[in-house]
């Protein structure tokens, strides 16, 4: 790579830093007010932890902000508002002791919803055991909405983003039911995906749609008044399943312990062993920086996969066997670029800044 482009990364994080953190932190603030009016005590607590605790989804996710065209402020509206629906549905399905998968699917329509301009939120409690939020989901999924549907290329990247958000709501719904029947209405979930997918398995591909970053990324894209099918089509393909399936290889990677401790799924522990493990993340960085390199602006795409790799191996939990030495690994795979954002990771998180 040369100077030239070493220099443009470097203004990309300096901007994603320097602009696009506080405007997460004054969207989240505003949420944050809202989720804390809630009138059931339940649904504000899981609000506020998840705003909380998941910081850092938001933060990630917004990096989207600063793709050409893209207009900031908006788009950090749209990804802190998708990403918030998102966070507290996973808490609502995890930590309330439901497993009700009636439950879970009504809940996560305000997904497909918020993706949805035009379309009236549903009452998405209606199968949960508490109901007053004082409209709080509902009016996330309108922001998502009203965000949307000022991007002139929506029309064309919708049927994507929708079946990508149906596959995350899947994904949700089935990965929190009652582990005597999780792996079985799973496998009947992700069958007919694997046809014709020899590449990986399905639990990777179950990995790929627990990722929100293809949806941000079409978004992104839609910005542009002159964006073609063919290009959204690339978008799709790049992300779904290598970009977004080395996000949540990735996340679970490094939960491995945690999990293991909690008994939740956790598809890194389908690998045999940590060789395997090692080689197929390798695989889906691989793949991954092959296909963003047929995008417009590649370099932000790499610089995204990089800082990925960054963000996660930089988390404490990586200091620990088994994962400290795979994480080696995708570093030196990576390159010399991946570790210094590595160690300006280390450095973020030491001052609290992600």
């Amino acid at each position: 790579m040369s100077p030239f482009q070493m220099v443009s990364q470097l203004k990309i994080i300096v901007k994603f830093v320097g602009w696009v953190f506080p405007l997460v932190d004054e969207e989240l603030g505003r949420w944050r007010l809202k989720a804390a009016a809630s009138p059931d005590e339940v649904l504000a607590a899981q609000a506020l932890a998840s705003i909380r605790d998941k910081r850092f989804h938001a933060q990630g996710g917004s990096v989207y902000a600063l793709y050409p065209g893209v207009e900031m402020k908006g788009f950090v509206a749209l990804v802190v508002a998708l990403q918030t629906i998102s966070d507290y549905l996973d808490n609502l399905c995890d930590r309330v002791g439901l497993e009700d998968e009636k439950a879970f699917r009504r809940l996560h329509l305000a997904m497909t919803e918020a993706l949805s301009p035009g379309v009236d939120p549903s009452d998405y409690y209606t199968y949960y055991p508490h109901h007053e939020d004082g409209g709080y989901l509902q009016e996330l999924v309108r922001e998502c909405q009203s965000q949307v549907a000022k991007l002139p290329g929506y029309f064309l990247v919708q049927e994507d983003v929708l079946f990508l958000a149906g596959l995350y709501s899947d994904l949700q719904t089935y990965k929190h039911l009652p582990l005597a029947i999780r792996e079985e209405k799973m496998i009947e979930w992700l069958e007919p995906y694997m046809v014709g997918n020899p590449d990986f398995s399905k639990w990777e591909f179950a990995a790929a749609t627990g990722s929100t970053l293809g949806m941000f990324m079409l978004c992104a894209a839609a910005a542009n008044p002159r964006l073609t099918r063919e290009e959204a089509a690339r978008i799709k393909e790049a992300y779904f399943p290598w970009v977004s399936g080395l996000h949540i290889l990735l996340d679970y990677f490094i939960d491995q312990q945690e999990d293991e401790g909690t008994g939740d799924l956790n598809f890194i522990t389908y690998y045999p062993n940590r060789q395997q493990c090692g080689e197929r993340l390798g695989w889906f960085l691989e793949q991954s920086l092959i296909k963003v390199k047929k995008l417009s602006q590649p370099l932000f795409h790499l610089t995204v996969i990089e800082g990925l790799l960054a963000m996660y191996l930089s988390d404490p939990k990586t200091g620990q066997e088994p994962v400290r030495t795979v994480s080696a690994q995708l570093l030196r795979t990576a390159g010399r670029r991946t570790g210094l954002f590595h160690g300006l990771c280390k450095f973020l998180r030491k001052k609290k800044v992600i």
